[in-house]
C-alpha cells in the first residue's frame, strides 16, 4: 500500500483508455508524474486480471472505481469479485439516475434504496460512496438541498460520500463545509479546481484556481478522508499536464 492520499482520476483521461494497451500505457505515463493510485473510471473493457497485472507492475493501486447503480443492486458479488482481483476496497456512484432527480420524495427514494445496496456491498468488504455534481443543490419547493437529502435519509453506516469540490463550488456551496458535515462518511474526495474564463466558471488544475485548498485540505483531514483523487472532466490543453500541475501543487503543499 503506497504512503500516499493522492491518486488520478482516470475519468480525466478517458480518450487514453480505451483498450487495454492504452491502458496500460496511460498508467505507465502517470505513474511517472508520480502518481500512486487511480480511480478507474470511464475505462474501455479490460479484464480485472489484465488491470492488476497492469497495475502490480508499475506500483500503481486502485483506490477506487466508479460503477453503475444497476450493476451494483444487480450483481452485487460480480462487483466484489472483480474488486477484489484488482485489490481495491472502494466504489461509488458516479452520478443520480436520472428517474430520481424529480422531487425531494424521489431522493428520499433513492436514499433508502441506495443504503440497502450499500449496506449488501459493505457486509462483503466493499464500501460504497455518492459523488455529486452541482443540481443536487436545488431546494425543492425551498426546502432542503437535496443533497442533504440524501445524506440525511440514508443509512449512515454504509452509505458513504465521494464529495466533488469543483460542483459543490458550482453549485453554491462551500466544499470543505460539505466534507466536514460528512466527517466519518467521506472516504473519497475529488480534487478539481474551477477558474473563471471569457466569463464562465470552468474547471482548472488543483492550486490554478479560486477554492480555499487550505480549508479543503484541514477538513479532508479532520473528516478522515482516505484518498484525494484529483479529476478535471474537461482541460483547456493536455489532461496530463493538468494532472501533473495539480500533482505538484499538492505535493508543494506538504500533501503526501
Amino acid at each position: 500500500m503506497p504512503q500516499t492520499k493522492i491518486g488520478a482520476q482516470l475519468y480525466t483521461v478517458r480518450e487514453f483508455t480505451k483498450t487495454p494497451a492504452d491502458i496500460a500505457k496511460t498508467i505507465s505515463k502517470l505513474r511517472k508524474i508520480g502518481y500512486e493510485a487511480v480511480q478507474a473510471s470511464a475505462t474501455g473493457p479490460i479484464d480485472p486480471k489484465e488491470l492488476r497485472k497492469i497495475l502490480d507492475n508499475e506500483g500503481v493501486v486502485c483506490a477506487a472505481t466508479h460503477r453503475g447503480f444497476d450493476q451494483m443492486k444487480n450483481e452485487p458479488d460480480k462487483v466484489v469479485e472483480e474488486h477484489e482481483i484488482i485489490g481495491c476496497k472502494h466504489t461509488a456512484i458516479g452520478g443520480l439516475p436520472h428517474n430520481y432527480r424529480t422531487s425531494a420524495e424521489t431522493y428520499r427514494e433513492f436514499a433508502a434504496e441506495a443504503s440497502q445496496v450499500a449496506k449488501t456491498l459493505l457486509a462483503k468488504g466493499l464500501t460504497w460512496s455518492y459523488h455529486n455534481h452541482s443540481f443536487e443543490l436545488e431546494r425543492f419547493n425551498g426546502g432542503r438541498p437535496a443533497l442533504e437529502i440524501l445524506y440525511a435519509e440514508s443509512d449512515p453506516k454504509c452509505f458513504f460520500a465521494e464529495i466533488d469540490t469543483y460542483w459543490i463550488t458550482h453549485g453554491g456551496g462551500d466544499p470543505a463545509a460539505w466534507i466536514r458535515r460528512m466527517k466519518g462518511r467521506v472516504p473519497l474526495v475529488h480534487f478539481k479546481d474551477m477558474v473563471v474564463h471569457e466569463g464562465k466558471p470552468i474547471m482548472a488544475p488543483v492550486g490554478a484556481g479560486n477554492l480555499n485548498w487550505a480549508e479543503i485540505l484541514k477538513a479532508c483531514a479532520d473528516a478522515g478522508t482516505e484518498w484525494y483523487l484529483v479529476e478535471q472532466d474537461t482541460c483547456l490543453g493536455d489532461p496530463f499536464e493538468a494532472l501533473k500541475q495539480s500533482f505538484e501543487n499538492l505535493r508543494s503543499w506538504g500533501v503526501k
